[in-house]
Formats: structure tokens, C-alpha cells, sequence
């Protein structure tokens, strides 16, 4: 995170920049429990921030201003929504630019515009100088995005309900992954709508967390569940093909992250994981690592959402 404070002729210290890297998340678990009245579907699911970043570059403006080399319709724009409604919140009088630098794949089930969202909230709350809390920010974000809390309160944590349940928890294990993304576009709303079967078993997230941290990956591969994987492979049978394929070319474990197509394969090492990416075609492919807890997002990889 880059802050550039200069200090006004009236003596009150305004940003001038700052320069936040929203990253992507992996689900190494998702359990849809029920339908709730409200339309949306009550989850439990354990979410892992990655290395993969969007580039957020706050500026000032009098007016909110989104600018990006990646066209997103306004109304689609989770980015213009948070400024918006953080503005409206506050009664704040000014607005901002921001220049959105995009890596994350779209449609992918990475959360990379939750993740702009939260960034966005958490970015104005101190280009703003608005003071708001964690807790306060949540709130905001679940009006735009179930994922945007999770964000705000990364970069690993246990969420419940649509979103709004976040528990952090403790993940020092330094994991390498092969990112996999088809050509197809998923839509979460559809994912959702079209789940056959719902399911009352849980997973216990002390032993998954346990498992985890002692990449005890045979322990892991008996509770790595999607239950949104069925629907989409059901559409899309690549995401099983790949799936396969990582397995065959190393990946110690495999699954699809949130409503997909996106895949991830845990891998030994960068070099076996970057072998792997050779042999999977055209689609898009990328090697990161995991986020761990230790950082607390302070290792200068990423920005603090708060």
C-alpha cells in the first residue's frame, strides 16, 4: 500500500494517492445448506486469499470516476457501487478517480469484483479520511456482494450464511497452486438457482484448518467439496476435464473454486506447477500462492483493507 499525504494551506492532511492491490480467493470448501427467504442460499465455506491482484489507484476528483482499460458497464461496476454507496452513507461532499488495473479474470469464481468492492470501501475510508469501522464496512459491502465481507476481513476465514459470517482463521501453510480458467463464463445467480441438491452435512473446519496447516493433503482430499461443482460440469463438462487433466500432471488436489469455471490444483513446487500450466491448451492459466495468515496482509504484498 502507497499513501501520498500532503498537508493542505487550511492544515488538514489530504491524500493526494493511494495505491491498493485487491487480491483473488479460492474456496477450499463450499456447502450450500438452504434457501433462505430472502432469495439467497445460507453457505458454509472456507475462503483463501491468493496471489493475484487487481490494482486499485485512488486519486482525487470532485465527482466519483472509475477508469479502466477493461470495459464494465457502470451498472455492473462493483467498483462505481461502493464508491457510490460509502458517499451516500456519509454524506461525503467530494469524490474520487479510480483507475482499476484488472488481472483477476471475470465470471471465474476468483471474487475479483467483490474484491475490488471491498478494497474500494476500505481504500475511500482512509483517502476520505472517513474513520469508519471493520464491522461498519461489512455491512456496506454484504448491500453489494455476499463475498465483499470476507474481503474485508481476510485474508483466510470460515464464512457462514449468505455472507455475513466471518470468522478468521489461521492458515501459515505456504501453499503453491495452478490457477485454471476455461472460456466460459459462470454466473454466480445462476449456479445457485440451479443447484439440484442441497446438503445438511457439514465439515468440521478445525480439522479441515489442522489438515491444512500440516498439508496433510489425504486428510484434505476426503472433505474438499464444492456442491456448486455438479451444476456447472453439468453445463460445462471442461471444468471436470481439467480437473482430470491437473491431476494427471501432478496436482496433489483439485477442485473448482466458488461457482466456477475456475479450477485450482495444489501443486509440490512453482516448477511442477509451471510445468503443468504448459499443458493446459489455451486456457487461461496463472501459478500463485496462497495468502497466508501470518502476513495479516501487512507483507507489502497487498494493501490492509483496513
Amino acid at each position: 500500500m502507497k499513501i501520498l499525504s500532503p498537508v493542505s494551506p487550511m492544515g488538514r492532511r489530504r491524500h493526494l494517492s493511494l495505491h491498493l492491490k485487491a487480491p483473488a480467493k479460492i474456496n477450499w470448501f463450499l456447502t450450500v445448506l438452504r434457501k433462505r427467504k430472502d432469495g439467497y442460499h445460507d453457505i458454509e465455506t472456507l475462503m483463501q486469499c491468493i496471489g493475484l491482484y487487481d490494482g486499485l489507484l485512488f486519486s482525487y476528483s470532485d465527482t466519483i470516476e472509475v477508469v479502466s482499460d477493461f470495459d464494465i458497464p457502470i451498472e455492473d461496476n462493483l467498483i462505481y457501487k461502493a464508491a457510490f454507496l460509502l458517499k451516500k452513507h456519509t454524506s461525503y461532499r467530494k469524490g474520487v478517480k479510480i483507475a482499476l488495473q484488472k488481472n483477476i479474470p471475470v465470471s471465474a469464481g476468483l471474487g475479483g469484483g467483490s474484491s475490488d468492492a471491498a478494497y474500494t470501501l476500505s481504500g475511500l475510508n482512509k483517502f476520505w479520511n472517513l474513520s469508519l469501522s471493520k464491522n461498519e464496512l461489512s455491512k456496506l459491502g454484504l448491500e453489494i456482494g455476499s463475498d465483499v465481507p470476507f474481503f474485508l476481513n481476510g485474508p483466510s476465514a470460515f464464512v457462514e450464511g449468505r455472507g455475513e459470517n466471518v470468522t478468521p482463521v489461521h492458515i501459515n501453510s505456504c501453499i503453491v497452486f495452478l490457477l485454471i480458467k476455461p472460456p466460459v463464463p459462470v454466473s454466480t445467480g445462476w449456479a445457485y438457482q440451479n443447484i439440484e441438491k442441497l446438503t445438511k452435512r457439514t465439515i468440521d473446519i478445525k480439522l479441515f484448518c489442522q489438515a491444512l496447516n500440516n498439508k496433510d493433503f489425504a486428510c484434505l482430499s476426503g472433505m474438499l467439496n464444492n456442491d456448486l461443482e455438479g451444476v456447472v460440469i453439468k453445463r460445462y463438462p471442461v471444468v471436470q476435464e481439467i480437473k482430470k487433466k491437473l491431476l494427471e500432471k501432478g496436482a496433489i488436489i483439485s477442485a473448482m473454486s466458488g461457482s466456477g469455471p475456475a479450477v485450482f490444483g495444489v501443486f509440490e513446487s512453482e516448477e511442477k506447477a509451471l510445468s503443468a500450466a504448459k499443458e493446459m491448451g489455451s486456457n487461461w492459466c496463472k501459478v500463485v500462492r496462497c495468502v497466508g495468515a501470518s502476513t495479516n496482509g501487512k507483507s507489502g504484498d497487498f494493501g490492509s483493507p483496513i
